[in-house]
C-alpha cells in the first residue's frame, strides 16, 4: 500500500514538473514575441509612412514562398498553440495547488511568494482578457474607438490612444504585464534549472527585471507620447 502511494506520488511529481516546463517554455515563446512586437510598435516614432510600411512588410514577408499574410498566420497559429499550452498548464497547476490542501488555514500568513503566486493567476487572467480586446481593437475587428477609419494602421493607433480611457486601460495592462514578466521569467528560470547557484539566481532576477522593464516600458511609450501630442496624425 505504501509503495503504491509512493509510485503515485512520484508520477504526480513528474507530471507537475512537466507542466511547469511546458509553462516555462511557452512563456519564453511569448517573451520573444512581445520583444519583437514592442520593437515594431516603436516604429510609430519613425512616422506615418515608416510604420505603415512596416505593417505592410509583415504581410508580404516570405513571398513568394509564402502567400500574402502567410507569415502572420503561421505566427498566429504558433502563438495560439503556445497560449493554449500556457493557460492549460497554468490551470492544471492552479487546480493541483488548490487540491493539495483540503483544509484551509484559519489565519494564513501572507508571504511574498504567496502574493506573487496569486498575482500570477489573477494577473494572467486579466492579461488574457486584455489580449482578446487588443486583438479585436487592432487585428480581428479593427475597432476604431474614435469612429475614424480602420484601414490605416498608424492612424488607428493614434485614434485609439487619443481616447484617455483607452490609454489608461493600456497602461494598467502594461503594469500587469510588468509584474507578470518579472515573476514569470524568474519562475521559469528556476524551473529550467538556471538558478542553481547564488550568482545564477542574481543573474536570473536581473534578467527577469530587465525584460519586464524593457517590454512594459517600451509598450507604454507610444500611448504616452500620443497623449502628449508627440505622436500625431
Amino acid at each position: 500500500m505504501a509503495s503504491t502511494s509512493l509510485v503515485k506520488g512520484a508520477r504526480a511529481a513528474r507530471s507537475t514538473i512537466a507542466l511547469k516546463i511546458v509553462m516555462a517554455v511557452s512563456g519564453f515563446v511569448f517573451v520573444a514575441f512581445v520583444l519583437a512586437h514592442m520593437y515594431g510598435n516603436l516604429k510609430m516614432f519613425a512616422g506615418h509612412d515608416a510604420f505603415n510600411e512596416y505593417a505592410h512588410h509583415l504581410r508580404t514577408f516570405g513571398e513568394p514562398i509564402l502567400p500574402y499574410a502567410g507569415f502572420l498566420w503561421l505566427l498566429r497559429i504558433g502563438l495560439i498553440i503556445a497560449l493554449i499550452a500556457h493557460v492549460w498548464s497554468a490551470a492544471k497547476l492552479w487546480g493541483r495547488a488548490n487540491h493539495a490542501r483540503t483544509v484551509k488555514y484559519s489565519a494564513r500568513p501572507k508571504t511574498a511568494s504567496m502574493l506573487s503566486s496569486r498575482w500570477m493567476r489573477w494577473g494572467g487572467i486579466a492579461l488574457l482578457l486584455f489580449i482578446i480586446w487588443h486583438l479585436v481593437n487592432f487585428t480581428i475587428g479593427k475597432v476604431n474607438v474614435s469612429g475614424g477609419p480602420t484601414d490605416d494602421p498608424y492612424n488607428l493607433v493614434v485614434d485609439t490612444f487619443a481616447s484617455w480611457w483607452m490609454t489608461l486601460i493600456y497602461l494598467v495592462a502594461m503594469f500587469a504585464l510588468f509584474l507578470h514578466l518579472r515573476h514569470g521569467v524568474w519562475s521559469a528560470s528556476q524551473t529550467l534549472g538556471w538558478t542553481n547557484s547564488a550568482r545564477a539566481r542574481v543573474w536570473a532576477k536581473g534578467l527577469a527585471l530587465g525584460i519586464a522593464v524593457v517590454v512594459a516600458g517600451g509598450f507604454s511609450l507610444v500611448p504616452i507620447f500620443v497623449v502628449a501630442g508627440v505622436i500625431a496624425k
